[in-house]
């Protein structure tokens, strides 16, 4: 289904490139590593900001400065994007990784390119103290 009433953007990561040595040593959860972080989305030379919130809420800012609200997973490899009216998935098999442009092609068919500007660093290992040992 092709989203009409918000931007037609695309995300994902190529396969072929290899995670982070940070999240590889963690358990990745996918989404984790751009939580509040926006990311630039150029599709047909329009560039959109997409900033995913913790509990799966989205928000795509468009060039005017509209923001559209919308909703977000990720799962089974794929990174999905819904307005309410329509839904749209991506490939997503690994994390992204700041300044590194990934092109992919969503299941509109549509060409995008997702460039995360920064990200987050991995959780903490599981029983591992903060810096005074608490």
């Amino acid at each position: 289904m092709k989203m009409s009433s918000i931007p037609v953007i695309a995300v994902g990561l190529a396969t072929a490139g290899l995670p982070s040595a940070s999240f590889a040593q963690a358990a990745w959860t996918p989404g984790s590593e751009v939580v509040g972080q926006p990311i630039q989305v150029t599709t047909n030379g329009v560039t959109n900001t997409v900033t995913l919130s913790p509990g799966g809420q989205a928000q795509i800012l468009t060039p005017s400065g509209n923001p559209v609200g919308g909703t977000w997973t990720a799962a089974g490899g794929q990174l999905c994007l819904a307005n309410g009216a329509a839904q749209e998935c991506w490939p997503y098999a690994a994390p992204f990784q700041a300044g590194q442009p990934v092109t992919v092609t969503s299941s509109c068919n549509a060409t995008s390119t997702w460039l995360a500007q920064a990200t987050n660093g991995p959780p903490p290992a599981q029983g591992q103290r903060g810096e005074r040992g608490r």
